[in-house]
């Protein structure tokens, strides 16, 4: 058993479809798995960057296609024993403001594309990545999994909330009705290194330390800096899906967040502070902040998987900072 809690037996030799392991949490959850010796296949579209797969493109399997396609779900998924799905449309407040039904609709029929075909496929195990998306606004604080169905989910993300809904509602009834072994993470917002930094569609702590990285003065803050997140650096993010997978495959929700909560105020003095400027900011209460609040309860992973996270906010962010100067500096 390793320290993590994660048995390297389970995944040692384990044939494992990640899909959407190219991206920024997928290729982090990949290369957990490459190092307990699983044996990964990533589907990609051609055309699509892998760039953040170089560490491990020699041991792993990449397939092309896309998982609109049901026929090339069906070929990425044979001979998989653990169908992990993380392929998904996401993006910051102002991306889901203005594209509700694109996110729900390719959201939801990419998950539906996938979870039929590890099933045509008989795969042994599989993982749905949900998100805290799923809760209303005014939930309680820290909040627990039994909320994720309750009134309706905050409406500056209600395309992408609706959808990890559904997602979460065909992983019980494909268990239910077809005896699948589905596991379902709850993740909160996550951040670090190879997130999505395009200004358009980033989320906070990305679109943040991108524009303090940038020496954006003064530094346009929206909302009044009052509401808050709890945030999951990537490494932990990757972990907390290998542990949901692999412990708990019981179609029933777990969130995956730290024990911590911070003023987006303060975070973003944070990140000036670890990044070494102090840019004069500015708040904009005129603009959507989208949910108050955000705290996550993490009792249950505590209790059914053995989950906690290993990096504290102020350590996650010094490696984003870091990752992001790199990259900035590589471009020049």
């Amino acid at each position: 058993m390793a320290a993590s809690g994660i048995d390297k037996a389970f995944w040692r030799g384990t044939p494992v479809l990640v899909t959407g392991g190219a991206g920024f949490i997928g290729s982090h959850l990949v290369e957990q798995l490459v190092a307990l010796g699983a044996r990964v296949r990533v589907p990609h579209r051609p055309g699509d960057s892998i760039d953040f797969l170089d560490a491990v493109r020699a041991q792993i399997d990449l397939v092309q296609g896309d998982l609109k396609d049901p026929e090339f779900c069906r070929r990425a998924a044979r001979g998989q024993k653990a169908v992990m799905n993380l392929a998904a449309v996401v993006g910051g407040i102002e991306y889901n403001i203005n594209h509700p039904a694109s996110i729900f609709r390719d959201n939801l029929g990419i998950f539906m594309n996938v979870l039929e075909a590890a099933r045509l496929e008989k795969a042994e195990r599989f993982l749905t990545v949900s998100s805290a998306c799923v809760y209303p606004r005014f939930c309680s604080l820290p909040t627990p999994e039994e909320e994720g169905f309750k009134d309706v989910p905050e409406p500056t993300n209600q395309g992408y909330g609706w959808a990890k809904r559904m997602e979460e509602f065909l992983s019980a009834s494909y268990a239910e009705e077809f005896g699948m072994k589905i596991a379902v993470a709850r993740p909160y917002n996550a951040y670090g290194p190879r997130d999505n930094f395009d200004p358009k569609s980033s989320h906070v702590i990305a679109a943040l330390v991108r524009r303090v990285v940038e020496g954006e003065n003064p530094l346009k803050v929206w909302g009044n800096g009052d509401n808050s997140r709890s945030f999951l650096y990537v490494k932990d993010f990757a972990r907390g899906l290998i542990l949901t997978a692999e412990k708990y495959p019981e179609a029933d929700a777990v969130n995956l967040g730290a024990d911590e909560e911070i003023r987006i105020g303060d975070l973003v003095q944070l990140i000036c502070r670890l990044a070494g400027t102090a840019p004069k900011i500015t708040f904009d209460s005129s603009m959507p902040t989208g949910q108050p609040r955000r705290r996550c309860d993490t009792q249950k992973a505590e209790r059914v998987l053995g989950f906690k996270t290993e990096y504290s906010l102020e350590q996650g962010l010094k490696e984003t900072i870091a990752w992001y100067q790199a990259a900035a500096l590589a471009r020049k």
